[in-house]
């Protein structure tokens, strides 16, 4: 049935899509500082499966420079109506929030969603007919149960600020919610960490990461990830075994993990949740019990079935007891949903219809599991599946990979982090050619330190200089960890790829320029660090306070002091020498 279309005239939201069957009640609950909140609730006459309902209104195209939605990486443009799909949000991918901003990167309008959970469509885009940027979201575009009640807020933010700000409430809002409570995170998660997936990819051997991880420590790293390859010794990048996690290339599991922790280092290992090569023991267990058959890795376990679940669970668990396990790499959790052979119908095995809540109930259970046995267990999720609702299950968020894209990574970290409130976030694992110059390695690393370092090289093999590159920059990191994770966070310019970021306290600023832009300084600290993040030889500060006389010492990017003296920091600009990759600290004399 064509659903009719209501206009709410208090706040000019349409609805459309409605059937008969189907009323809704739109009120607004909150409203202060141009923050308004509206509590939708929708009943069903009688229980049935909803069409798509939209959720739309439009604002004038006043001072908008760009688009920020949670993975769109470089391209934050403006975007035309008659151009892209809308952005899909669920509780695997994305996060059901976007953001409008102005020329000066204030707010315009950032609108939110307080369903992290189900599928939604979101979208803003200008008609060139009428310069107006038409905002909506889509619910129930994903839906095969029968409805009685629901419930949701939208939250619409146009007050005057930096639109990094906007953000940052927005994923406090998200916290407000019980079902969507952060789950804990332990100080593991907030160190530096090592992975093998770039330098080994799946040629993994005991020995030789056991001497990498004594290297790792004592340049300040904190724990190793095993990526894929331990599990099997195929290494034809595939999945065709997977699903078992019955341990063949490094069989000495539990030896193995105690060598490792007698480095000094915690260890966790990599598994991809939903796939069941069609080589395991699983397959044929689970045969009639996968999403799809047909994806391009290896089929995938369907959640909604209580006996997958349980298997899946087991498999971490058992881990974590028999090897002494710290933590684990969960991967592609965004490849739970629904394919075009799924079963849409709930059968009598099922326990739940929406594949979704499936995934909800499945981690759930695995982190309430994981933790009763160790407290401290650190969980790690990837881009996209980096939302609200992804925070009540991982401690750790890592940027997408990006190998050798040092830019990528920067964009990346900042993108994860305005949503992230304490939750870790961590830069892709950074790896470069071992015949690099040190500066332009170095600018891998740089370009993570907002963010937690992962690195991915081969130790034992890479030259002296770059060993004293990483242990200059991993120490500064671990020195400042508490106002690099704890900071107010603000990254500029977001059009151009963020080539500016700040994280400050009350005596203390970290300002990153990756491009040869200048950075206002605006406030007296006691303290002030400028990391050079690129190859030209000169930052320039622009001073809107008198800042006094401060003590300047400057490093190059392996630690060594290039200069040193007393400066006088007036009102104006100010060009500093430093070399590429570089570190100035300016101490209040």
């Amino acid at each position: 049935m064509i659903g009719e279309t209501s206009n709410v005239s208090e706040n000019n939201i349409l609805i459309n899509g409605l059937s008969d069957n189907f009323k809704t009640q739109l009120t607004k609950i909150y409203s202060k500082d141009n923050v308004t909140i509206y509590d939708i609730n929708i009943t069903a006459v009688e229980p049935a499966i909803p069409g798509p309902i939209t959720f739309s209104w439009k604002i004038p195209a006043h001072n908008v420079k760009g688009l920020w939605k949670p993975t769109t990486d470089f391209s934050k443009r403006i975007q035309a109506d008659w151009e892209l799909k809308p952005m899909e949000s669920r509780i695997s991918i994305d996060s059901p929030v976007i953001c409008l901003f102005g020329n000066e990167d204030e707010n315009i309008h950032t609108f939110s969603c307080s369903n992290a959970i189900n599928k939604l469509e979101l979208d803003a885009v200008i008609r060139e007919e009428d310069d107006m940027f038409y905002c909506h979201i889509t619910m129930f575009s994903e839906r095969h149960s029968k409805l009685n009640h629901f419930n949701v807020q939208i939250r619409i933010d146009s007050e005057e600020k930096h639109f990094s700000e906007a953000i940052k409430e927005v994923s406090r809002w998200w916290e407000s919610y019980e079902n969507l409570k952060p789950a804990f995170v332990p100080g593991i998660a907030q160190a530096p960490l090592y992975s093998t997936w770039y330098q080994f990819h799946q040629n993994l051997d005991e020995k030789v990461l056991v001497e990498e991880c004594k290297i790792a420590y004592d340049l300040g790293y904190r724990s190793i990830v095993i990526d894929d390859g331990w599990q099997t010794n195929d290494s034809n990048r595939g999945y065709d075994y997977t699903g078992d996690w019955k341990p063949e290339r490094l069989s000495k599991t539990k030896k193995f993990v105690k060598d490792i922790h007698a480095t000094g280092m915690k260890v966790g290992f990599w598994y991809s949740v939903p796939f069941c090569g069609k080589n395991s023991e699983a397959y044929k267990r689970f045969k009639g019990k996968f999403l799809t058959e047909n994806h391009r890795w290896a089929p995938v376990f369907d959640p909604r079935y209580p006996e997958v679940r349980a298997y899946l669970i087991n498999i971490y668990k058992t881990a974590l007891i028999d090897w002494n396990l710290d933590g684990f790499k969960l991967d592609f959790i965004d490849d739970f949903k629904l394919y075009p052979d799924t079963i849409k119908d709930k059968n009598s095995e099922m326990d739940f219809h929406s594949i979704n809540e499936a995934v909800d109930r499945l981690l759930t259970d695995v982190m309430y599991t994981l933790r009763n046995i160790n407290p401290d267990v650190f969980i790690e999720f990837r881009q996209k599946y980096t939302g609200p609702a992804m925070r009540k299950y991982g401690n750790m968020f890592r940027a997408f990979d990006c190998p050798g894209d040092g830019t990528m990574n920067r964009v990346r970290i900042a993108d994860i982090k305005m949503l992230a409130g304490n939750t870790a976030v961590h830069s892709d694992m950074i790896t470069w050619h071992t015949e690099e110059k040190v500066e332009i390695a170095a600018l891998q690393l740089v370009n993570t330190l907002f963010g937690v370092p992962q690195i991915s090289v081969e130790l034992k093999t890479i030259p002296e200089n770059h060993l004293k590159m990483i242990n200059f920059y991993t120490n500064y990191w671990n020195k400042n960890k508490e106002i690099i994770t704890k900071g107010n966070f603000t990254p500029f310019k977001p059009l151009a790829n963020y080539p500016l970021k700040q994280v400050t306290n009350n005596k203390h600023t970290i300002i990153g320029i990756y491009d040869d832009y200048f950075k206002e300084i605006r406030s007296e600290y006691e303290t002030i660090d400028i990391i050079n993040g690129k190859l030209t030889h000169t930052v320039i500060i622009k001073n809107s306070v008198a800042l006094g006389a401060y003590h300047m010492t400057i490093f190059n990017c392996m630690g060594e002091k290039t200069n040193e003296k007393l400066v006088e920091l007036s009102i104006g600009i100010h060009e500093l020498e430093v070399p590429a990759c570089g570190l100035i600290q300016l101490k209040k004399n």
